[in-house]
């Protein structure tokens, strides 16, 4: 008989030490924590638009579930959105794409995930923009492949050098990660940039994950996409969804473009780790991409908008340099004025000011020196937070 119930010991695989993480989530935490304390806590750190998902949206949803969409569908997600994604991809992108090259999954980061499971094999060697979305790296370490981060610079407005880019590609480049407009830094890919690395690439085997959650979101030109280069559709994932676009970050909805072969090979990973995307929201979705698109318009207007008034901001507070963002709902200062490094500065602007930003760093090595600002909140309430930034600074620097 057992006196005592002793646990035992918790024996991790081993490629559990080698998964990141997404920093937004844990200051999320931390801020929340610190407002049932009573503190007054402005929210600049989470990645989501502040906007309620659109009237037509939530209507074809709700008609969805009172029609019986609560049960499994296909993994490779409904076909009658698989063929409004396929007709959205074929209009915007200016290329034919049929609904069996078209994946649904719940939300973005499956395809990033699913990517690097179906490609990467040890050793692997997988060029990724940093600074840049942690869950890059996170996933290439985690499949056992070498991480090879190409380096945004400010000067450069955050867009890759194609001439840097080339120097990386090995005959272990097996991906290319690109991310425009990008995140964290609000940069994007100019068409030329874009063509030059296709031309990089050349002949040879390299796939391209083409993150362009953001594309409804670029404020100045149109988004180009490297899948509309002439042979390059083959050798390119392209990643995209309603999150951004249409405020559904709860909905859990994305979805990734590719050959026919590698997307049966992606809804074989679909339907062992999650069977299918929710049937009801993937109705919804329906209506996102055939319905109104005026409020996605105007959201894109009014991110401009903040995000000049808060660069502004930023440019005249001591020791904060900014860049005019072109797209997504990011501003990404260089605080090197303030002698702090990004970690410190981040943790003493949310204890101190009530401000909630996040560290240049959680984005990678290259995003040292920077913080990372959402303006997914109120002007009124990005005011605020620069005036309290600015007595900070003025208080401690």
């Amino acid at each position: 008989m057992i006196a005592e119930t002793v646990q035992p010991q918790l024996l991790l695989a081993r490629r559990m030490s080698r998964l990141g993480t997404e920093t937004a989530f844990e200051v999320l935490s931390k801020a929340k924590a610190l407002e049932r304390q009573g503190k007054s806590i402005i929210h600049l750190e989470i990645g989501e638009p502040d906007f309620d998902t659109p009237a037509n949206v939530v209507e074809a949803a709700v008609d969805a579930l009172r029609k019986g969409w609560t049960h499994y569908g296909p993994s490779a997600g409904l076909p009658e959105l698989r063929e409004s994604i396929a007709q959205y991809v074929s209009h915007t992108r200016e290329i034919e794409v049929s609904p069996d090259e078209v994946v649904v999954v719940p939300g973005g980061k499956p395809i990033i995930f699913f990517t690097m499971l179906a490609l990467i094999d040890a050793g692997d060697e997988v060029i990724y923009p940093n600074p840049g979305f942690p869950i890059y790296e996170s996933m290439i370490n985690y499949v056992g492949g070498k991480a090879v981060p190409i380096q945004l610079h400010e000067e450069r407005d955050f867009a890759m050098d194609v001439r840097e880019l080339e120097a990386l590609i090995t005959d272990r480049t097996k991906l290319i990660i690109l991310n425009s407009p990008q995140n964290p830094t609000g940069g994007i890919l100019p068409r030329e940039d874009i063509e030059q690395v296709a031309r990089a690439i050349g002949e040879r085997n390299i796939m391209v994950l083409s993150d362009e959650i953001y594309s409804r979101l670029q404020f100045e030109g149109q988004p180009f996409s490297i899948m509309s280069i002439p042979g390059m559709k083959e050798r390119t994932i392209l990643l995209d969804g309603f999150s951004k676009t249409y405020a559904m970050t709860g909905w859990r909805m994305g979805y990734g473009v590719m050959r026919a072969d590698l997307a049966a090979q992606i809804t074989r990973l679909m339907t062992n780790s999650n069977s299918c995307t929710a049937s009801f929201t993937q109705v919804a979705g329906i209506e996102a991409l055939r319905g109104d698109q005026s409020a996605v318009g105007r959201m894109c207007a009014e991110f401009q908008h903040r995000s000049q008034v808060f660069v502004d901001g930023l440019n005249k507070i001591k020791g904060f340099s900014c860049r005019m963002p072109k797209g997504a709902f990011y501003v990404f200062p260089n605080i090197t004025g303030t002698r702090w490094k990004s970690k410190p500065l981040a943790d003493a602007l949310l204890e101190q000011t009530g401000v909630a930003a996040l560290s240049g760093a959680a984005f990678g090595q290259y995003g040292e020196g920077y913080l990372r600002f959402s303006v997914a909140n109120s002007l009124k309430n990005l005011e605020e937070a620069l005036e309290r930034i600015d007595r900070w600074t003025k208080e401690n620097l």
